[in-house]
């Protein structure tokens, strides 16, 4: 009897010096890690804001990247009362308490409700003009919107005279980017991280001397796929659209940049380049 307990006791210090050295860790072990949360999906809005520079006041166009969401119209006019300048200098006009109460269109027109704050905003006669066509032009960024009227909490009577100075009453408002002088270029299509065919078509707009529009795509080697130019519909100071056709032999790299640029008139320099990456 005395063996046996001699025994038992034994195998219980045997257990417990294995679990001490090699098995304890079955209690102590990290639970399985949690497969990593997918990555939040963004998306890309344009929004026009004020800039004042050397006594000149005028609109810059920005892209900011938000959370990918339903109602991109609601959220780019969120963002212009919201979101902050990018470009040095600019400016927001739209009061920060300023609610969108709704956005409805049809037929290409945007009737956008906002709350009473939005008229508490104090500026002069033409930062008010450059304040309409900020929201306007970033509601046009959308191929379905067109023209744009404003209601303030369901009146179109208590927006009709907006902020004193520009009378909105019965007016469709439509896009105007006279006043647009940043960036000089910027591009519409294609878009960041495109995928591109092979024949593909370049938009965008731009103030350039002589209305000439320069592009190169490359891929991550640096390899010249395609360059050339092409001419925009009025030459600087005015702004201009363009459209052009690009046809390439895509390469292996599978990836790389469409740069879209002016070429100096003083030394032959790129000049207010822009880069778009691209896939294929």
């Amino acid at each position: 009897m005395k063996t046996k307990k001699i025994t038992v006791l034994f195998l219980a210090v045997l257990v417990l010096f294995v679990f001490s050295f090699s098995g304890c860790d079955l209690f102590n072990r990290d639970p399985k890690p949690s497969p990593p949360s997918p990555e939040a999906q963004t998306m890309e809005i344009a929004v026009f804001y004020l800039k004042d520079k050397d006594n000149n006041m005028y609109l810059v166009r920005e892209v900011h990247t938000v959370p990918k969401s339903e109602g991109v119209a609601m959220v780019a006019l969120n963002e212009l009362i919201s979101g902050t300048p990018l470009t040095e200098g600019a400016f927001k006009v739209l009061p920060a308490d300023t609610k969108i109460l709704g956005i409805s269109i049809k037929d290409g027109l945007a009737t956008v409700d906002f709350s009473q704050e939005v008229l508490n905003a104090n500026v002069g006669a033409y930062a008010e003009v450059l304040g309409i066509a900020s929201i306007v032009n970033t509601l046009t960024e959308f191929p379905t919107i067109q023209k744009v009227q404003f209601t303030v909490e369901g009146s179109a009577e208590k927006a009709a005279y907006w902020w004193g100075h520009v009378g909105l009453e019965g007016q469709l408002l439509v896009r105007d980017l006279s006043d647009v002088q940043e960036p000089l270029i910027w591009v519409t299509a294609p878009t960041t991280n495109q995928k591109l065919a092979s024949s593909f078509t370049l938009k965008g707009t731009a103030i350039a001397f002589e209305a000439v529009v320069n592009y190169r795509l490359t891929d991550s080697t640096g390899a010249v796929l395609a360059e050339g130019h092409t001419m925009t519909t009025a030459g600087a100071p005015e702004r201009g659209d363009f459209a052009v056709t690009i046809t390439f032999t895509p390469s292996s790299a599978g990836s790389g940049q469409l740069k879209v640029f002016e070429v100096s008139m003083k030394d032959g320099s790129e000049i207010n380049a822009v880069t778009i990456p691209v896939t294929w």
